[in-house]
């Protein structure tokens, strides 16, 4: 099938078969195209944080918009920010670029300075604001992976970061939990969107040609 056919396929599952499980090679692809994903940089400034533990699940969804939907799904993935940049963390980045592509380390400094001066001229929640927006392109990629693989996926927003990021104790890695992304395979019977027509919005009115 065509990327395009398998986008047409995907719709947010509503119900997950809790007994079927996503296999760890299947998830490894859907993580690999998250991690090459494109971002302001090249900081990939964000992680990803793998829940399968049904009881950290089961906390998790206090103040989830749908308990059911994280309960019962294979994996829950949580995209998760920088809580804020800085020069170290910038600095680690780019050693590790030019350590990869055996240049001397300080090869882009001059980049580095302006972007270093470009965030410490901003505040800790212009920064988080920024580093927010960059997992949302992780997030299509693995949601189109996990198409592909015909692994059913629903992204989400509709849940407490506070409760989340305590229960994963992302404070204290410097992260801040941005999306959820629940991977499985629907439960048919219960799942009440499959069997409904993709609706989105026409061609002719969704996209502007100037």
């Amino acid at each position: 099938m065509s990327l395009i056919e398998d986008l047409q396929w995907r719709h947010a599952v509503k119900a997950y078969d809790s007994s079927k499980k996503v296999s760890e090679e299947d998830l490894n692809k859907i993580l690999e195209a998250a991690r090459l994903a494109p971002t302001s940089s090249g900081l990939q400034p964000f992680r990803i944080i793998v829940v399968e533990n049904q009881e950290l699940k089961n906390k998790m969804m206090a103040g989830a918009l749908n308990p059911e939907v994280m309960r019962d799904s294979s994996h829950v993935l949580v995209f998760a920010a920088w809580d804020s940049y800085s020069n170290e963390k910038i600095d680690k980045v780019y050693d590790y670029h030019t350590d990869v592509r055996e240049l001397p380390r300080g090869r882009f400094g001059s980049y580095t300075d302006k972007i270093k001066e470009m965030y410490n001229a901003q505040s800790s929640e212009e920064h988080f604001a920024h580093t927010a927006r960059q997992t949302y392109i992780a997030l299509g990629m693995a949601l189109a992976q996990a198409a592909e693989l015909k692994i059913d996926s629903t992204p989400a927003e509709g849940f407490s970061s506070q409760i989340v990021d305590e229960i994963l104790g992302l404070k204290e890695l410097g992260l801040r939990s941005v999306s959820l992304l629940y991977l499985g395979y629907r439960d048919e019977a219960n799942d009440w969107l499959s069997s409904m027509k993709k609706v989105r919005i026409p061609m002719e009115e969704f996209i502007i040609k100037k």
